[in-house]
């Protein structure tokens, strides 16, 4: 390979990354930006938010910029440290910053009820749904490892920026979708939510399995196996918390409230 060759591919690759980067680094710039005019109306976003928001930032920046997003094209076991930090860590994060929320308070009133009204719509409310999020995250990792998916996306640009978007939204709204962290229209049920979130990891360490013994077309074996194990216990490790965020909402929505005490 040429030296211009080589070149050029570098500044190829930087140019698809910085593509990529872009949106996380727009809605860094945004989130800041509405805790300081929110701050101004409302009393102090608290900090642990910001701090959440901004790790789940730089999970992505992670995953799509850098030596990892380089080197997860050619080897399988730093793929999957991406789809961890791209599709779970980085939603979760993200999710816990609560940027719905901020991003209403910093709205201006008639703003803010338009943002509303178009969230309470029925087809964006579909994509909120439990079950629709849990079809479009494991569903779309399912179709990505058991098909020739996976070596397209590494011959065409596009759809290689396609497939990464999709685990970064799909990650979100299963997120979103699970746990009530920004404001929720309709609330589903906690046995219902449970019910559909248990499915959704069997899916997800099934597919672990399944990768760790039936590699993905041009996986090597012993990457294969790693790739598959860091899938399953890093994937274990990211969904506990969000059972345990669930079952501690669950148990704040049942808690029997004091009663105030009566002065005598």
């Amino acid at each position: 390979m040429s030296p211009e060759h080589h070149t050029h591919e570098i500044m190829h690759s930087f140019a698809i990354e910085l593509v990529m980067a872009l949106p996380f680094f727009i809605a860094f710039i945004g989130y800041f930006l509405a805790v300081i005019i929110a701050n101004k109306k409302f009393k102090q976003w608290p900090l642990y938010r910001i701090v959440l928001f901004s790790l789940g930032i730089l999970s992505s920046f992670l995953a799509v910029m850098g030596p990892l997003a380089r080197l997860a094209h050619t080897d399988f076991q730093i793929h999957m440290l991406v789809h961890l930090l791209l599709g779970m860590l980085a939603p979760l994060l993200i999710v816990l910053g609560a940027p719905m929320t901020i991003l209403l308070r910093a709205l201006p009133t008639k703003a803010a009820r338009k943002l509303t009204g178009f969230l309470r719509l029925r087809p964006i409310q579909l994509f909120h749904q439990p079950i629709t999020a849990s079809i479009l995250n494991m569903g779309g990792l399912w179709i990505l490892y058991t098909t020739d998916l996976f070596v397209l996306m590494h011959e065409h640009i596009l759809l290689y920026l396609f497939i990464h978007a999709h685990i970064f939204i799909a990650g979100y709204l299963f997120t979103a979708s699970m746990v009530y962290i920004d404001p929720t229209p309709h609330r589903l049920g906690y046995p219902y939510r449970s019910l559909v979130l248990l499915f959704a990891l069997s899916a997800h360490a099934i597919l672990a399995k399944h990768i760790y013994a039936f590699p993905p077309v041009g996986v090597t074996r012993q990457e294969a196996e790693i790739g598959g194990m860091i899938m399953y216990y890093g994937g274990d490790a990211i969904d506990l918390i969000i059972i345990i965020m669930l079952c501690h909402q669950w148990y704040r929505s049942t808690r029997p409230r004091m009663e105030p005490t009566e002065a005598y």
